[in-house]
This record gives structure tokens, C-alpha cells and sequence, in this order.
């Protein structure tokens, strides 16, 4: 198991993508915002990341650390945290089988901290000692 810890408050898909009609047609398109901080998190990851890109099949657990108790769709949150992630820690974000998503709190250091275990052929998914490990590291 590998830790990623992605500093800053999350934000929500809906406030960086954005949505505009051409020819009657809807099109999505990422704001700058979402931009630079989807390269701020390439960035952070890379830093991270020792190796390669994996090429197993992933279980990924996402803790998010907001600063605020104000509720949120933790569902809004993962689309850019993944992407992000695509070409460095994994190839294609396609090959997560397991994604456990969690909420915390931290208002000193709002954070996303992911905890990466490639299930590859043994299919093995994360054990007790491991949770609790993440829960740690976060």
C-alpha cells in the first residue's frame, strides 16, 4: 500500500467543470480553475509517487479532510482527484475495481489523502491492519 496526500481544501466537480451549448449540442468543459488545480494536484502526486504508473487492477481510499463541517456530496468530489492521479500512479483510471470514499475534518490542513493498494492476482483487498494504517497516515 502507497499514500498520496494532496494538500488543500477539496472541491466539488460542479465548481470546475462547466457546461456550454454549440449548435444546440451540450458540451462539458473544464474551467481554468479546474485546470490549475488538476496540474497543482499532477504536480503534488508526482512529488509523491515513486515508480512507475501501475499496471495492476487498484483499490484506491480517499479520505477527504474538509476545513469546514459545512455538508458536501462526497459523489461531486472524485471525478478531478482521479484524473489527476491518471498517468502517475496508475495508467488509466479504469483500472480501479474498489473505491472507498471517506469524510473527515481538519481545519488546520484541509487535505485529500488516498491510500493505494494494487489487488493485482491475488485479488486480496485491504486488510484490518491496513485501514488502520491509512487512517493513520492521513
Amino acid at each position: 500500500m502507497k499514500t498520496i496526500a494532496l494538500k488543500g481544501e477539496p472541491k466539488s466537480t460542479q465548481h470546475l467543470y462547466k457546461m456550454s451549448y454549440a449548435a444546440g449540442y451540450p458540451k462539458i468543459y473544464m474551467t481554468n480553475e479546474g485546470k490549475a488545480l488538476k496540474d497543482a494536484y499532477q504536480w503534488q502526486a508526482k512529488i509523491q509517487w515513486v515508480g512507475k504508473p501501475s499496471k495492476e487492477r487498484i483499490a484506491l481510499h480517499v479520505t477527504y479532510f474538509f476545513g469546514s463541517k459545512r455538508l458536501r456530496d462526497l459523489d461531486n468530489m472524485n471525478k478531478l482527484t482521479l484524473d489527476a492521479l491518471t498517468g502517475i500512479v496508475y495508467e488509466d483510471d479504469s483500472q480501479i475495481d474498489e473505491l472507498h470514499i471517506y469524510r473527515a475534518y481538519d481545519k488546520e490542513c484541509p487535505r485529500i489523502a488516498i491510500a493505494v493498494v494494487e489487488i493485482g492476482k491475488d485479488e486480496c483487498g485491504l486488510s484490518d491492519d491496513d485501514l488502520e494504517k491509512v487512517q493513520m497516515a492521513a
